[in-house]
């Protein structure tokens, strides 16, 4: 952060004090002057409430291209331990503001509304743009406005930092010659501290399709579950180390139980504090794996002992010029090396020039560590159903996209009427490519 002396004393204030045009006291013909001097703001928000934001914070011009700005304002956001949200507001200075740089946090709960939400995010951004606005000319219109904490201070946490989630949903579908229905079942308890991450989780799912074709009826069924344990320890800003502890069973899989204890480490290149904005984490896990198969395997297994090990690297990045999150990983088991598993996936977002934006979301598999395959040919039904799972070297998925916005490069002005039917609300056109 690089704040000059003189800003300092704003900057702090920016903290403490949210800032807000004083009421018309000018004529309108000098407001519009200073408007035109004010900061031009680019916002880098995908779930912000942009026409609120326009509404509550007038004093500053938006602009749809992030060259254009004085100010580019980066929101990134984490889950916290909660259930919320930690949104890290990170303002980067730009032309006549180059080198004046700073960061603001807010921490939204569990329960808040969207309303509590979009309000606790323009309340932090006033604070942030405050150290920007006051070195122009319509910082004369400004005034700071100081509101008391009215919430006690040191409430004890009678959870203790656990938190607890469940849910269940039911998924009906059908008409005269077929039916599809779903049932599932999820709890999670979880408790997060600066120091500790434990997580206990557990899932089922069912799943019952019926056809009927020429009198005769065709039934198929479903079923999974799984349990998952996770306790990990922070051994500094870029150390951890952890065991977790899964079980499962499949009848897609053909697993009738399987239990895979694992202890691992990871190192993060970059500081966890740093973690909203930029990870490059490596991960190491050594396994063991205790499982009975439901059906005798392609190798005349009925039960296995086997022991393996996994490696991963994910790379986060969220920049002004776009955002990467990557991760490769790869497997294998001991007693064989050429049963092993490699796997990609990539995320790319790039703001290649003014109004010009481009995306890859892809990923794939070189797959050699089938071990539960069942022993024979499936049947047409398991095949089209998809109730049983098929031998195969890889697998892949790719999405690509292409956008281009051109036109006004000012987005002041608000204009809800007929919300957004007709097209996008960017004040420009938009061609989308995929």
């Amino acid at each position: 952060m690089h704040l000059k002396p003189g800003l300092v004393f704003f900057a702090f204030l920016g903290t403490l004090f949210a800032v807000f045009p004083v009421l018309a006291q000018t004529p309108a013909d000098d407001l519009e002057t200073l408007k035109k001097s004010a900061p031009r703001i680019f916002i880098a928000c995908g779930s912000c409430d942009m026409e609120y934001i326009k509404n509550e914070i007038s004093f500053v011009n938006y602009v749809r291209d992030r060259k254009e700005a004085d100010v580019h304002v980066l929101v990134t956001t984490q889950t916290t331990a909660s259930g919320g949200t930690e949104y890290t507001l990170t303002f980067i200075g730009q032309n006549g503001f180059t080198g004046i740089d700073d960061s603001f946090r807010y921490f939204s709960k569990q329960d808040d509304t969207e309303d509590d939400i979009r309000k606790g995010l323009t309340r932090t951004l006033k604070q942030g743009l405050a150290a920007y606005v006051a070195r122009t000319p319509i910082a004369s219109r400004l005034q700071v406005r100081y509101q008391p904490d009215s919430e006690p201070a040191g409430l004890r946490d009678r959870w203790d930092h656990w938190l607890f989630n469940i849910g269940a949903e039911g998924y009906f579908n059908g008409e005269e010659s077929n039916s599809d229905n779903s049932f599932g079942f999820n709890f999670t308890a979880n408790r997060i501290t600066e120091n500790w991450k434990l997580r206990l989780g557990l899932s089922t799912s069912f799943n019952r399709d019926s056809f009927s074709y020429e009198g005769e009826e065709i039934k198929s069924t479903q079923e999974s579950y799984s349990a998952s344990g996770l306790l990990v320890k922070s051994l500094g800003p870029h150390w951890s180390a952890g065991f977790a502890m899964d079980a499962d069973s499949s009848t897609f899989g053909n697993i009738g139980f399987r239990l895979i204890p694992a202890p691992a480490v990871e190192y993060n290149l970059f500081p966890y504090a740093e973690s909203s904005r930029r990870q490059l984490r490596f991960l190491y896990r050594l396994q063991f794996e205790n499982v009975r198969y439901r059906e005798t395997t392609i190798y005349d297994k009925a039960r296995d002992n086997l022991w393996g090990e996994s490696l991963s690297v994910t790379l986060d990045l969220k920049e002004k010029w776009g955002s990467i999150t990557s991760s490769i990983s790869g497997s294998h088991y001991f007693h064989d090396l050429k049963l092993n598993n490699l796997s990609l996936y990539a995320y790319v977002q790039l703001n290649l020039v003014k109004g010009l934006n481009a995306y890859v979301f892809s990923g794939g598999s070189r797959v050699h560590d089938q071990l539960a395959l069942v022993k024979g040919n499936a049947s047409l039904d398991e095949i089209l159903l998809q109730r049983r799972q098929l031998a195969t070297s890889y697998s892949y998925y790719a999405i690509i996209g292409l956008s281009y916005t051109f036109g006004s490069a000012f987005t002041n002005v608000v204009n809800p009427r007929f919300g957004r039917l007709g097209g996008n609300d960017n004040g420009g056109v938009s061609i989308n490519i995929h």
